[in-house]
């Protein structure tokens, strides 16, 4: 058994990560942003006692010192795993509400660890693929990304749009993430996590049909016939299912050869077309109000290369199929 501290726990990514930690024995406290938060989790986890989950109030991770108390404990964590991420209802300044709190929420908890729990050897932090592509260069046949792949988004690009500033609070987070081991030198390791479009099932006690994570938002969308006439493109054409991502960000954990290192968590390639085919399989009664027109995998993509993920991790990717299958009972569950 080993003690965590899992950030950001009612989150889609963190909750599969606290089940799995949960099943496996291990101890975990997990941070939340308020007491409403803690219940709905001890609600959907209502075999553990509070000796295997408990929890602590963080109602802002951008604030200085946000994790300075959360992040001693009695017994002391020996790992903490960072998916946290900056919650802002407006976004009006890129900068201060957004990139701003990225890198202070992933900076100040790194400083929290290093001055005040000396027990932690293992942070493992969840950023994106976001911090490893950048969409203005294009598909780039031929080309294969990889853990050594940096989106090169400047500051002034990332006020540009939303979804720019987004890619570069992930971009520019993770990267001060790694500049904080090189300068400070802490007694714990870091490792990353480089996913791209997560799907998966979700816990119905946590989400809403409007408050999905916006991966899952096209599988409601095809199922609830919000996409007859034809199916959009897919945008990033690259997936992971959810619980593949959770055991990847323990592995990383658990294993030393995983220190130091990041990690382009990805299955593989999808379409939309691919998941609309398997809802209709899936649901037949539906088949007719989800188009089969559009959707489908561009010509000349880029190539990718998830060979650390399965060799030091030792993930074997759910399929497209497997994860559809799965998904649709969770979100009929919240009225899709």
């Amino acid at each position: 058994m080993t003690r965590v501290l899992l950030t950001g726990g009612s989150g889609f990514i963190a909750v599969h990560v606290l089940e799995a930690l949960l099943a496996q024995g291990h101890s975990v406290v997990t941070t939340v942003r308020s007491e409403t938060k803690a219940q709905m989790l001890r609600d959907t986890f209502p075999n553990y006692g509070k000796d295997k989950l408990d929890f602590t109030i963080v109602p802002d991770i951008a604030e200085e010192g946000a994790f300075d108390e959360a992040v001693k404990s009695d017994p002391p964590f020996e790992w903490v795993i960072h998916t946290a991420s900056p919650f802002h209802f407006n976004i009006t300044d890129t900068k201060k509400d957004l990139l701003d709190p990225a890198i202070i929420g992933t900076t100040g908890i790194l400083k929290a660890i290093k001055n005040s729990a000396p027990s932690v050897k293992r942070v493992v932090i969840t950023s994106s693929f976001a911090a490893v592509f950048s969409p203005k260069i294009g598909n780039r046949p031929g080309y294969t990304y990889s853990e050594n792949d940096w989106n090169p988004i400047t500051e002034e690009e990332a006020i540009q749009d939303p979804p720019s500033g987004y890619r570069a609070s992930k971009t520019f987070a993770e990267k001060a993430a790694w500049e904080f081991v090189e300068n400070e030198k802490p007694n714990f390791t870091v490792s990353t996590m480089n996913p791209p479009m997560v799907f998966g099932p979700i816990h119905p006690k946590l989400q809403t049909l409007d408050t999905l994570n916006t991966s899952n938002q096209r599988i409601r969308d095809m199922m609830l016939g919000k996409m007859q006439d034809e199916l959009p493109a897919a945008g990033v054409y690259i997936w992971v299912d959810v619980r593949d991502l959770a055991l990847a960000h323990i592995r990383a954990a658990e294993r030393p050869d995983a220190a130091g290192k990041r990690f382009f968590v990805t299955a593989g390639y999808y379409s939309n077309k691919e998941l609309a085919d398997n809802i209709r399989e899936q649901l037949p009664d539906r088949a007719s109000k989800i188009a089969t027109k559009g959707g489908g995998f561009p010509e000349g993509y880029f190539e990718y290369d998830n060979s650390r993920t399965k060799d030091i991790l030792g993930i074997n990717f759910r399929s497209v199929k497997d994860m559809v299958k799965d998904t649709i009972p969770t979100l009929q569950a919240i009225g899709a």
